[in-house]
């Protein structure tokens, strides 16, 4: 997996718009990304808020899974997302790379398949979870 093949289809800054991992990946600290990125954010002040999602359902595995799964590096000790947002900043590392763009490109084809198999087009309210899961993933839920 190369870096021209990783084409995200949703911004880190359009994700916390539209409403990921319960408002409260960063745990209120985001300090590191630039503040525009959290202006318009659907961020929780206290905790995971299940609420703070787009589709309103939790979506995903926790950390102890993330962790137990070899899917935290040293590098984004905060996982997928924390690479992403540091990836779209400029942050190359070419073994955390293909390892993190990897994942990306095994999650969404198989989801993306299974709602299109399964709900009629636009259907938003058909599959939310795994429409959680795919926006999560930086892919376009709204299919």
């Amino acid at each position: 997996m190369t870096d021209a093949e990783f084409k995200p289809q949703v911004s880190p800054r359009k994700m916390l718009e539209l409403g990921v991992f319960g408002g409260w990946y960063f745990a209120g600290d985001h300090a590191e990304f630039p503040a525009d990125w959290f202006a318009g954010a659907r961020l929780s002040e206290d905790g995971f808020d299940v609420a703070r999602n787009c589709f309103g359902v939790a979506a995903g595995q926790n950390r102890e899974v993330w962790i137990a799964k070899g899917w935290i590096t040293p590098e984004d000790p905060l996982g997928w997302f924390q690479w992403y947002c540091r990836y779209t900043l400029g942050r190359r590392l070419p073994e955390v790379d293909r390892f993190q763009i990897g994942r990306w490109r095994a999650f969404g084809p198989r989801h993306l398949g299974q709602i299109r198999a399964n709900c009629a087009p636009l259907d938003l309210d058909c599959r939310r979870r795994q429409r959680q899961a795919l926006l999560q993933w930086a892919y376009d839920p709204f299919i």
